[in-house]
């Protein structure tokens, strides 16, 4: 039961037209994504254009209608989660690549394009986003601005805020924010697009994005190491920092136990690879000539080989074993299908402090209970780890996860961190933020919601959580 009175269903069809307002039994042919409860509305419009968007805010704030925006659906902490008595407002239709320049090396998209879609487009004039996701083919720009994506190219290229230029906005009273520059450097008054990045949609629903990007290297190359330890990778991400030719593209780390899930459901192997090394690294580096780049996969091999001699190595010859290694990272899939509903953590560490704070965090996971092993994968150029309980989420309790969330978070802003690295905070994490962060921050967070969206009708709960 979507609980929304016929008349204000009505006023909503009439806005995008009867076949994009879906409620009832139609509601079944929407992909849910990662989480039933993102439909839990049973009410979804979708609007093609701002003037759209815009129209449907103004029907919900006179009728006093929570909106929850859509993107892919992609999210894992529950921003996206909807419930009966609000509308669910969906960018899909908002899907069109506006303009594309190779001079500027920028793009204005709508917010329904998906990250795939733009990578795709770029590609046409030897350009690239500068940010990825393993959920590229369905994680949209305008959900990625919301949440502030990072992905694994941020260590040089930043999150998402960095990669927006300007922003379009519709507000809680369904006037539009726009200020779509296409520059750098634009000193004019307060960049008031950074109030919306990250803000997952409790600010304002935004429509455009002007999106700065990157020239696209006319080849890569990969090779998976074997290593004994954490330091061990920092050493080797080191190496690919200092690359006499290339630039680092990529340094992903994968721990035992998900290398073992990942290379075991792909019957992946190597000849002279040894599947048991604490820590494998997938290192990618870019440049202008592939065989002068396998050359220094081949340096850094050697380098790695003399302070390491346990360790080993695999190089990617063709794009299909690319791929290969490629996928033992980003199949995350595969633990949620093991271990539906896993709870997953997103934190922030670091470099220096890497090492240490996963030997503290594993011990005490075992403490709470003996069975915990953890999936454990991750930016390690930027610090940025992933950790995946190898458990269902409903063999956790709410005191254990609680216990949990104690061990993962208690040191992380002592050491200069973060618990959300760049997941959100959406409906998971509300408490963590209000219990972790600095008071004063969290009243000017109030604050700006308050003098933006004083009604809370703007996914309403989220990030602040309720009242």
């Amino acid at each position: 039961m979507d609980c929304l009175k016929p008349e204000f269903k009505a006023k909503i069809r009439k806005i995008v037209g009867d076949g994009n307002f879906k409620d009832g039994d139609a509601i079944s042919t929407i992909d849910h994504g990662v989480a039933p409860e993102n439909l839990g509305a049973r009410a979804v419009v979708f609007p093609s254009t701002t003037d759209e968007v815009a129209a449907v805010v103004k029907c919900c704030r006179a009728n006093g209608v929570p909106l929850v925006t859509h993107g892919g659906r992609t999210g894992l902490v529950g921003g996206a989660i909807s419930r009966p008595g609000e509308l669910v407002l969906s960018t899909a239709r908002l899907d069109r690549i506006l303009h594309i320049s190779p001079v500027e090396r920028v793009a204005v998209v709508e917010a329904g394009v998906t990250l795939q879609a733009l990578q795709g487009a770029a590609a046409e004039h030897r350009l690239e986003t500068g940010i990825d996701l393993p959920s590229r083919g369905s994680a949209t720009l305008g959900g990625m601005a919301s949440t502030n994506a990072g992905g694994i190219a941020a260590f040089r290229f930043g999150v998402m805020r960095h990669r927006i230029l300007g922003l379009e906005v519709v507000l809680a009273d369904g006037s539009v924010y726009s200020d779509l520059t296409r520059v750098v450097k634009n000193a004019a008054g307060y960049d008031l697009k950074h109030l919306f990045v990250g803000a997952e949609g409790t600010l304002g629903v935004i429509t455009r994005i002007a999106v700065k990007l990157e020239p696209l290297p006319l080849a890569t190359a990969t090779v998976l190491f074997g290593l004994p330890s954490v330091d061990a990778a920092l050493g080797t991400v080191r190496w690919g920092l200092n690359a006499r030719y290339g630039h680092l593209r990529a340094a992903e780390a994968i721990w035992n136990a998900y290398f073992r899930l990942t290379s075991g459901h792909h019957r992946w192997s190597a000849t002279d690879y040894d599947a048991g090394h604490p820590v494998n690294l997938l290192v990618s580096l870019s440049g202008a000539e592939e065989d002068e780049l396998l050359s220094e996969l081949g340096r850094i091999y050697e380098g790695v080989i003399e302070e390491h001699p346990d360790a080993s190595a695999v190089i990617a010859s063709s794009v299909a074993q690319e791929a290969d290694l490629w996928r033992l990272r980003e199949d995350t899939d595969l633990i949620y299908r093991k271990h539906p509903g896993a709870p997953s953590y997103d934190v922030s560490v670091p470099l220096s402090e890497v090492e240490t704070y996963l030997d503290h965090s594993v011990a005490g996971l075992k403490a709470i209970d003996a069975s915990f092993d953890p999936y454990v994968f991750g930016h390690l150029a930027d610090g940025n780890l992933h950790i995946v309980l190898n458990a269902a989420a409903s063999e956790v309790s709410g005191d254990k996860a609680r216990a949990v969330e104690e061990v993962l978070y208690r040191d992380i802003f002592s050491i200069g961190g973060s618990f959300s690295a760049e997941h959100g905070i959406g409906l998971k994490r509300v408490g963590s933020l209000s219990a972790m962060s600095n008071p004063v921050k969290m009243a000017l967070m109030h604050r700006v919601k308050d003098a933006l969206d004083a009604a809370a009708l703007l996914n309403p709960g989220k990030v602040l959580g309720a009242g």
